[in-house]
């Protein structure tokens, strides 16, 4: 069996779409009608740095994931199993199903982008090297009830969103040991309460289309299970306020096919480096034996900080237990940044000219093996291997 799934925002980067837009001309002239913009110019070359804004992203994801599923078909004539796609790239599964055509589709997500860039309020972080149960009962003790899961994109990758004072008061509960706090640069508070009243206006603009039902199975973010028949106004509109259930997702599809081959459709491969994540995290715990009975017959009772702290990293080296040699270089990589590189430090890029750039959060490793360090005023994360520090920047 086979799933195609499609990225969401943050996968987004300069020169995404390449000979797309030429190789599709009519429908890259349709993306420019509906959003009065070039969209090649915007995806190629950013002039005016608006890639990273969200009302821009949204459209720009879309229309690359939608060509790219296009050239897909066109080259190999194979239809997948299921579909899926992560927050924004959902709107692409449900295009790839049929549900909608591509002008109908970008016309969604040019008002859904901007209805989400208006929602100013709040911010986002992600914690990683922590379950979810975890993150909630810390999140308790703390009494921070305002801030929400906003994705579950691996068992030990969850995205927190919520009022900006309580997301910065998260950072200094989430950095111990192996846990870490990494600030997220994005508009608002995405998929959590504070995105309800750009949920209700959504709503109201989807009910005014109507919709096909889907032709190949199209697994939601919000349920982590098919989409049943009309469900298509309820489920994009509840999504933006709500959790998405990324991994449970693909657990979802890998319970239905033990050999289910996963194909990320669009730009990057952020969706297939979580996936990969994934698998290690539930062989590990597959291979793990069963508690002894006494263990299994403790009363469970709510942990401690102490406690959550003390859980999260031991389940984070379980699940770096089987790691490949790739993923301890990664861990090396970090460490010895980190050892020589404040944050704050000036850098360069080796591979595009995006002027001076300054480290905002320490290195971390981003899904099991990526080595990478989070930049002020970018959208995203620049690997470590395409950076070199000005010599004055080193500690």
């Amino acid at each position: 069996m086979k799933t195609y799934m499609f990225p969401g925002q943050g996968s987004q980067a300069r020169g995404m779409g390449g000979d797309l837009f030429d190789a599709y001309p009519e429908l890259t002239a349709k993306a420019d009608a509906v959003l009065g913009y070039s969209i090649k110019e915007l995806c190629l070359e950013d002039p005016r740095r608006e890639l990273g804004k969200t009302q821009f992203t949204q459209p720009a994801l879309y229309v690359v994931n939608a060509l790219s599923y296009y050239k897909r078909i066109q080259d190999t004539g194979e239809t997948p199993d299921y579909l899926a796609g992560h927050s924004l790239g959902e709107f692409n599964a449900l295009l790839a199903a049929e549900c909608f055509d591509f002008e109908t589709g970008l016309k969604l997500v040019k008002k859904r982008g901007e209805l989400m860039s208006q929602a100013t309020q709040g911010a986002m972080a992600a914690i990683v090297n922590a379950t979810r149960e975890q993150i909630e009962a810390v999140l308790k003790e703390k009494g921070l009830g305002e801030v929400d899961i906003a994705n579950c994109n691996t068992p030990l990758q969850i995205v927190i969103s919520g009022p900006s004072a309580d997301i910065a008061a998260c950072q200094e509960i989430f950095q111990f040991d192996r846990v870490m706090y990494v600030p997220l640069n994005t508009s608002g508070a995405f998929h959590s309460r504070l995105m309800i009243p750009a949920k209700q206006k959504f709503e109201t603009f989807l009910k005014k289309r109507k919709f096909s039902q889907p032709k190949i199975p199209v697994i939601a973010n919000l349920t982590a299970k098919p989409y049943p028949n009309g469900a298509v106004v309820e489920y994009l509109s509840k999504q933006i306020s709500s959790t998405v259930l990324w991994s449970d997702t693909i657990h979802h599809l890998m319970s239905l096919s033990d050999a289910m081959e996963f194909v990320e459709i669009g730009h990057g491969d952020v969706l297939a480096k979580m996936i990969l994540k994934i698998r290690q995290i539930a062989a590990k715990a597959a291979a793990e034996q069963a508690p002894p009975p006494a263990q299994a017959e403790q009363k469970s009772e709510v942990p401690s900080v102490d406690a959550v702290v003390a859980a999260s990293a031991g389940a984070a080296e379980d699940a770096g237990g089987a790691r490949e040699d790739r993923f301890a270089l990664a861990e090396r990589k970090v460490a010895a940044w980190n050892s020589r590189h404040r944050v704050g430090s000036g850098v360069k890029s080796l591979v595009a000219e995006h002027g001076a750039l300054i480290t905002r959060t320490p290195a971390v490793v981003l899904f099991g093996h990526r080595a990478a360090v989070y930049m002020e005023g970018f959208n995203g994360y620049f690997d470590l291997d395409e950076l070199s520090l000005d010599e004055h920047s080193a500690a």
